[in-house]
């Protein structure tokens, strides 16, 4: 597996995680391709990226990095549109994904956030050091500080 930031969404690559994520319930995928296609999120802006995981050639997970809307002082960043198919699920291709997009953050970010509504996801975020937090636009929470990742607890 390997992580590659994507610089242009190719409707052939992430077709099948579309299929598969409206198949799950989930349409944060089809927002994705949407947003991209306008031109509304690109995830363009300074800091901001968009990876995939890919496995021989095949896109197998996608997931992004924008500035947070909601942070005042613009140092908090938002996962986004974060997506592994069922098949890679704990099989270390989501935590790779997320582990590249945290490196990608901490130049530029001081925090990372997140929105999910599923007790899978949290988990898997929570694993990877995110705490909860009370917010109405988000529910996961990591302070990235000087090259490394700390939990904000601590």
């Amino acid at each position: 597996m390997i992580v590659i930031r994507i610089n242009s969404l190719q409707k052939e690559q992430i077709t099948p995680l579309l299929e598969e994520s409206k198949r799950e319930g989930f349409g944060f995928i089809e927002r994705l391709v949407h947003d991209y296609q306008t031109g509304k999120n690109k995830f363009s802006l300074p800091g901001e990226a968009l990876f995939g995981v890919f496995h021989n050639d095949e896109l197998i997970g996608v997931g992004g990095l924008n500035r947070d809307p909601y942070d005042q002082d613009k140092r908090t960043c938002r996962i986004r549109r974060f997506y592994v198919v069922k098949e890679y699920r704990r099989k270390g291709a989501g935590s790779l994904l997320l582990e590249t997009l945290l490196s990608e953050a901490v130049p530029n970010f001081s925090a990372a956030v997140l929105r999910t509504d599923t007790k899978e996801a949290a988990g898997f975020y929570e694993r990877a050091g995110f705490s909860k937090i009370q917010s109405d636009h988000a529910t996961h929470r990591l302070t990235l500080r000087g090259g490394e990742l700390h939990d904000h607890k601590r």
